[in-house]
Order: C-alpha cells, then sequence, then structure tokens
C-alpha cells in the first residue's frame, strides 16, 4: 500500500521525523511550513510547501484537506512537530478525508495536557507524582499566596497563548530566586497580554542530571506499546529553550534507582486514560523523597525522542506500521543505552555537574546521535549551519545558568 508523510511545522522535532521518513523508507516526506526555518529549509530530504496562514484553524484545515485532494490514491501519514497543530488536526478530524491518517489522543485528552493548570488538576489523584503547585492569574497576583522557599518556578497554563505573544523579560520557564525576581517576572508578564492562569511551583533540589524523559506509544486502540526511560545531562540554558533535553542517555541513570516501578506507573497511567499515539515525560527526581515528580507530558513526540531510533524504533515506522498496515506489536520497554546529544564534547565535559553522568557520556560520545546531523542530507551549507549552532551553544551556556 503507498502512503506519504506529511509533517506539520519545521524545528528541530519535524526535522528528525523526516529524518526517520528518509531513513525507514528512502523517500523525501512533504512538511507543511508556516515559517521558514533554516535546518529545515535547506534540506535535500524534504518536500516543502510553505504556507503562513497555518496558525489559522480554517486556514489549516484547508491546507489538510488540499493536500488530500492532490494525493487521494495514497494514505497520508500526518505527523505534528507542536501541539497547536495536534489539536487542530484532533477537533478537525471528522473534516478530512479517509485518507488522512494521525494518531493522537481525543480532544479532552489533549486538552488536559496542554493547559497544565488542567493537568495537574485532573491528574492529581492519579498514580503519578507532582510538584507542589499554586494556580493564580496575573492581574490577582499577591506575594502573601506564596508559600513556597526559593527557588520557585513559574510557568504559563495556557502554552499555546504564551508562545504567540512576545514581551520584554519573556522567559519559556522562570525559575525565581528570590521575592525582587519574582516580583520583577510578575509585573512584565502582567504587562503583556497574557492574563491566562499562571503555575507557580516548588523547585525540586538538583542540576540538570536530576531531569528525566521518558517517551510512550501507545496504539491507535489505545494500548501502550512502548515505553522509555532516560536521563538528561544537560538541559539548554537559553532562557527561551529552558527544559529542552540537550544531552540525554537512555537506559542509563548515575543514582542508581531501580526505575520499574515508575515506568510501570506510566504505562498504568497512559492505559487508564485511553491514550493514544507518542507521548513525552518530563520528570525531575526528588531525593527528598525518593519519587519522579511530572512536570509535564506532551502530546505528542519530544525533541529529543529520536534517541529511541539507534535501539531499533523508528518513529516513523512505528506510526507506519500501526496505521497503514495495522501490524501488531508487543509491549517494549527500552532499557538498552543510547545518547543523544545537540552539544559537542566541549559542553558535556565543561558544563555537565554530575560526575558520574560526564563520565558516561564522554564514552559514548562516539556512538551518540545527534538528530540534526544526517550524513544522507549534508552540504557545505548545513555544515555552517552546524558550526553556528555550536557557537550559539557555547556563548549560551557561558552566558545563562540554570
Amino acid at each position: 500500500m503507498e502512503f506519504e508523510v506529511l509533517i506539520l511545522g519545521s524545528d528541530v522535532n519535524a526535522y528528525y521525523m523526516a529524518r526517520c521518513t528518509h531513513e525507514a523508507y528512502n523517500i523525501k516526506p512533504y512538511m507543511l511550513i508556516n515559517s521558514k526555518l533554516q535546518f529545515t529549509t535547506h534540506s535535500r530530504i524534504i518536500n516543502h510547501i510553505y504556507n503562513n496562514k497555518l496558525w489559522d484553524e480554517n486556514s489549516f484545515v484547508e491546507a489538510i484537506r488540499n493536500f488530500s485532494s492532490e494525493h487521494k490514491d495514497k494514505k497520508i501519514v500526518v505527523i505534528s512537530s507542536n501541539e497547536t497543530y495536534a489539536q487542530f488536526l484532533v477537533k478537525n478530524k471528522d473534516k478530512f478525508d479517509n485518507n488522512i491518517l494521525f494518531n493522537y489522543p481525543n480532544l479532552d485528552i489533549t486538552n488536559s495536557l496542554i493547559n497544565k493548570e488542567l493537568f495537574y488538576k485532573t491528574y492529581s489523584n492519579s498514580v503519578l507524582s507532582f510538584p507542589k503547585t499554586l494556580y493564580i492569574k496575573p492581574s490577582e497576583f499577591n506575594i502573601k499566596l506564596i508559600d513556597f522557599s526559593y527557588p520557585i518556578i513559574i510557568k504559563p497554563a495556557n502554552v499555546i497563548a504564551f508562545n504567540h505573544i512576545e514581551f520584554h523579560g519573556k522567559k519559556k520557564i522562570y525559575k525565581v530566586n528570590d521575592e525582587s525576581e519574582l516580583l520583577e517576572s510578575i509585573k512584565n508578564i502582567q504587562n503583556s497580554t497574557y492574563n491566562d492562569t499562571l503555575i507557580i511551583q516548588e523547585y525540586i533540589p538538583g542540576d540538570d542530571s536530576y531531569l528525566f524523559d521518558s517517551v510512550v506509544y501507545s496504539n491507535k486502540n489505545c494500548e501502550v506499546k512502548l515505553v522509555s526511560f532516560a536521563q538528561i545531562g544537560l538541559q539548554e540554558h537559553n532562557p527561551s529553550m529552558v527544559g529542552n533535553a540537550a544531552v540525554v542517555i537512555n537506559g542509563y541513570n548515575s543514582f542508581k534507582i531501580d526505575t520499574t516501578s515508575i515506568v510501570e506507573d506510566i504505562k498504568n497511567f497512559m492505559n487508564s486514560i485511553s491514550y493514544s499515539g507518542f507521548a513525552e515525560f518530563d520528570l525531575k527526581y526528588d531525593e527528598r523523597d525518593g519519587k519522579f515528580k511530572v512536570l509535564e507530558i506532551n502530546a505528542r513526540q519530544g525533541r529529543c525522542s529520536y534517541y529511541i531510533c539507534p535501539l531499533g524504533f523508528n518513529l516513523v515506522k512505528i506510526l507506519v506500521d500501526d496505521l497503514v498496515y495495522n501490524k501488531k506489536m508487543d509491549f517494549k520497554y527500552l532499557n538498552k543505552k543510547s545518547m543523544l546529544t545537540f552539544v559537542k564534547k566541549s559542553i558535556i565535559k565543561k558544563y555537565i555537574k554530575n560526575y558520574d553522568y560526564k563520565k558516561e557520556a564522554l564514552q559514548l560520545y562516539k556512538k551518540s546521535v545527534n538528530p540534526l546531523k544526517y550524513s544522507k542530507d549534508f552540504s557545505l551549507y548545513r555544515m555552517y549551519l552546524y558550526m553556528r549552532r555550536d557557537k550559539n551553544y557555547r556563548n549560551s551556556y557561558k552566558n545563562y545558568d540554570w
């Protein structure tokens, strides 16, 4: 059965899903792009379709329908690289032809994961553990409401709305160390157009190596078929990118903790809510009580989820086997070692604080993967982009701490 792959978005996530397509089937996927980002724009393995109205829901639906009619003799596997497009797909699934195939949870589940206030409140009594959390409106902020010790975390509940605005002092996540930083951060947000809920949380102690990542795949019948569990050694430190992993090792944890229980909890939780599709769990290990606290769940593959590919689990092939060929898949816990890094060895040596993790990362470095560096998509211009990206990373870690 012939099929096409249509990827929505143009970021790192979108690029490596294109790479997965090319690696698995030696075909060039189509990529529906709202804005031109260099690593996808200057790629030889992608068929680009530009549409600067994709953030508008009606225009988005029209673009999908047009692509469907142009390829009506083939099945079309649609993959989103962000929450907005995933939400548009789910909301409008009845408007698409039968050749449009995708695997995302229903709208109620999608919304409960995208909106962080709804997320924490909906699943507070589940098998998962969460940081202590408060919910406030910027316009209703009162310093007396805060009863956590510093540092504390501030982040938007409505991530989609927050991502679509710009203002002075904007950060993806705010880590504030004292009352003056708290008041300054809140003031900047109050002066913006964002007036939805803010999440205020306790800060779980520990450097970047206390962060963990889990990739989950549930098939179209809402059965969990794959779970990974990886330790992050270094996250990005640029204020606009904090929370994104820069170095991650699957099947390893420097704390020598038995992760069987948390993996089972993740599997049981996803089955209990009848989830379908890829998801990414962001967690942090809390040494105070020995629990993994869930920071968020992304209703899609994550920015660093490519690390499961070297383990023999190509993300696009998983989707195609499920949606196009209806292949059965046995449950698999991915516990073998695999390392992904966006940064060079010099960054690992200098900025990873956990000695045991650093030692392991340096040993695995030669066998590691960088989702952006694909030998079959090489050019002199892409080499220039790699060099410029490496320089930006050096400056970012030099100038920003977390």
